[in-house]
């Protein structure tokens, strides 16, 4: 056993940027190409491939050959010896889809419902929940969480707008309108919504630039430049609309609505892709699935507060098994990293060595964009140098 040098998969998806992930790598930019996802992990969808003695080699293939070796004992029994979970950099240049994903109990009741009908749309992939974090490398902008539904209903009353009545008058009976709020945009009259829309652009425009809700406005006429036409763009102003600073996180539970919208970050999530798509995306849009995902609750805060572990060492608690994310900040003195487990090891910053322990084979350095693998029989490792690392783990 050792730590191998891992090289993630990029997906190109359209709303992924032409040089944030090629500028982080050193590479040259802009790409033809964008560049949305670097993926690092087993997932069947694009598996990380690890450089060994041996040369290239698919990280699913070798920890299917050795579930307890790579993953650790409790890990591979716990989850039927898989890589619980994907950790990636996103790189938004355009809005993403608004989305929910399932909790456990649901995903798995649903997948084995969709399983047994051959003739059922093939909306889940897997059986898994797919809860997910993210930490801002750059200023990072993303819808997350239902807000109080009194200030929504102020938000679109600011419209003026007589055909949102309805969706206002939901929202002042508070959390027990949320629901038909939403299912009220969501299922607006296909051929109304391209007026509506437009409606909603020249009521932003003419709002007065000290408008109280400028900011909210100038939202969804942004949105609707890249998705006219979709009552997506009033469901977002419902959402809290959060701007993280590099070093921030958010959390994204199971049902809760939210979306991204511009900048780099870590993201960190079980490996699932099992996802409900509800507006913004020119992908499958199943309203009715989404509904029955959707947890219709205020999000109160959706920040997600880092601890530090140790000097040097960073953390943010989620309350799930499959993961956990640590930052570490190198400034030359070595940080020992206390976390067993399948790591994966991705350097953001400067120069970043990872070594076993002593007596061990020739170290990993990390240069930025760059990741390790360390399999949970090489045990403790430790991160030196002057630079910046994530290091991923499934939670012990």
């Amino acid at each position: 056993m050792r730590v191998f040098p891992l090289t993630g998969a990029i997906r190109p998806y359209a709303w992924g940027s032409h040089t944030a992930i090629a500028g982080l790598q050193g590479r040259p930019a802009p790409t033809d190409a964008p560049e949305a996802e670097l993926w690092l992990g087993a997932h069947p969808g694009d598996p990380s491939t690890v450089t060994g003695p041996d040369g290239p080699a698919n990280l699913a293939s070798l920890i299917a050959a050795d579930p307890a070796g790579q993953l650790g004992a409790q890990v591979a029994d716990e989850f039927d010896g898989r890589l619980p979970y994907l950790m990636k950099v996103l790189a938004a240049a355009a809005p993403l889809s608004l989305q929910a994903h399932p909790d456990a109990a649901y995903a798995r009741e649903a997948y084995a419902r969709q399983q047994a009908d051959p003739d059922a749309p093939r909306i889940y992939t897997d059986p898994h929940h797919k809860p997910e974090a993210l930490v801002a490398l750059t200023t990072f902008d993303a819808l997350c969480g239902f807000r109080a539904p009194d200030v929504s209903a102020a938000v679109l009353e600011g419209l003026a707008l007589p055909q949102l009545a309805p969706v206002v008058a939901a929202l002042r009976a508070g959390t027990a309108g949320l629901r038909d709020a939403v299912q009220t945009l969501l299922t607006w009259p296909t051929d109304e919504r391209p007026a509506l829309i437009e409606s909603v652009v020249s009521a932003t425009l003419a709002a007065a630039d000290d408008h109280p809700y400028a900011r909210e406005f100038a939202l969804a006429a942004g949105l609707a430049e890249h998705y006219p036409g979709d009552p997506g763009v009033l469901v977002s102003l419902l959402l809290n609309h959060v701007r993280l600073a590099p070093g921030e996180a958010i959390w994204m539970p199971a049902g809760n609505l939210h979306a991204y919208l511009a900048g780099t970050g870590v993201e960190i999530m079980a490996a699932s892709d099992n996802v409900l798509r509800g507006g913004l995306t020119p992908k499958r849009v199943d309203v009715d699935e989404l509904l029955r995902v959707l947890r219709f609750e205020v999000l109160a805060d959706p920040l997600l507060p880092a601890y530090e572990v140790a000097p040097g060492l960073m953390t943010w608690r989620v309350p799930v098994r499959e993961f956990q994310l640590y930052r570490v900040t190198l400034d030359g003195a070595p940080v020992p990293v206390p976390v067993g487990g399948p790591r994966i090891v991705l350097g953001v910053r400067g120069a970043v060595t990872v070594a076993q322990p002593v007596g061990a084979v020739a170290p990993v350095v990390l240069t930025p964009g760059t990741a390790a693998y360390a399999p949970a029989a090489v045990g403790p490792v430790t991160l030196s140098g002057v630079g910046e690392a994530f290091v991923a783990t499934a939670a012990e």
